[in-house]
């Protein structure tokens, strides 16, 4: 992956932006392991579904996202594929093609802070 720094990509409020399988990093950015990781998985991505394909649907799925609760970008299944395998440096050797599909649910589901339900008796 060709890494190019630069000023002017990516956008506000982001470290690094994967255009066509060119990495573009704000100057001045860590580049970590994991970041790289997680640019290389939307490489993959973007490979599979033939570069036009992908961004074509990764607009579709942010435009289809806004309107539902929680952050449209977060909730965009490439995102999330990425993210959730970011840390895992061997994940590219053992994904699936098209293995984004699996994290097309609605939005990412927030861990649940269930407590067990508490039995009430009356000792009468």
């Amino acid at each position: 992956m060709k890494i190019v720094r630069t000023n002017i990509l990516p956008f506000r409020g982001f470290a690094a932006i994967n255009l066509l399988g060119v990495l573009f990093v704000h100057r001045g950015v860590y580049l970590s392991e994991e970041l790289i990781n997680h640019e290389r998985i939307h490489t993959a991505q973007q490979r599979e579904m033939l570069f036009v394909f992908f961004y074509l649907f990764y607009l579709i799925e942010w435009l289809v996202r806004l309107p539902m609760r929680g952050n449209a970008y977060l909730n965009i299944s490439f995102e999330r594929e990425a993210y959730a395998n970011q840390r895992n440096l061997d994940y590219l050797d053992e994904r699936r093609h098209y293995a984004w599909r699996n994290y097309m649910r609605k939005t990412r589901r927030p861990r649940s802070k269930r407590r067990p339900r508490k039995k009430h008796f009356d000792l009468q």
